[in-house]
């Protein structure tokens, strides 16, 4: 079969309607098995499996890559993770003394609560709130970070008295300095 196909190949590629190029790859063998899907038969972890994962991860000796590296791959999971794991995660930024890290984690921790943010976020605060206060790290609404940074007051809140109605525009300004 693979022969007249080949051969079939070569004609039209006579005939000018097919590239020559393309000919050495039809030349090689076909090997057995090589047009079958290869199938994984990992298992799915457990929830339980990587909880104990991330304990033990977050417990043994880490450096700041290390640590990174573990808290990405946390982030990577389509889950929030229980309370014990973010203690433990929050110690060990404790103990590369990156407090910054700790900070930024918790914000990716507060962003994964999605739109259950106002009753799963309360939930974690309330359990890792010692462990927080312990090791002196502040929570993000703490620092303020939970507002914009370069947020301007609103014009019309800086001049709510004196909004001028869009029909009254080209009149004269009846504005009187309080002063």
């Amino acid at each position: 079969h693979l022969y007249w196909l080949y051969k079939t190949i070569c004609k039209m590629a006579m005939l000018g309607r097919l590239a020559a190029r393309s000919l050495p790859a039809l030349r090689r063998p076909v090997l057995a098995g090589t047009t079958t899907a290869v199938r994984s038969f990992h298992h799915e972890p457990t929830a339980e499996e990587i909880d104990q994962h991330f304990m033990e991860a977050f417990t043994g000796p880490l450096d700041g890559w290390q640590l990174r590296k573990k808290l990405r791959e946390l982030g990577d999971y389509d889950m929030i993770p229980e309370p014990e794991i973010i203690i433990a995660a929050l110690k060990a930024t404790r103990k590369v003394n990156d407090m910054a890290l700790a900070v930024r984690f918790l914000e990716q921790m507060q962003f994964k609560c999605g739109r259950n943010v106002k009753t799963i976020w309360p939930y974690i605060q309330q359990e890792i709130r010692p462990t927080m206060s312990e090791l002196g790290i502040p929570f993000p609404e703490e620092l303020g970070y939970d507002k914009p940074e370069l947020a301007l007051v609103s014009v019309v809140d800086i001049h709510d008295k004196d909004i001028i109605p869009p029909s009254k525009i080209g009149e004269k300004s009846t504005y009187v300095d309080p002063k």
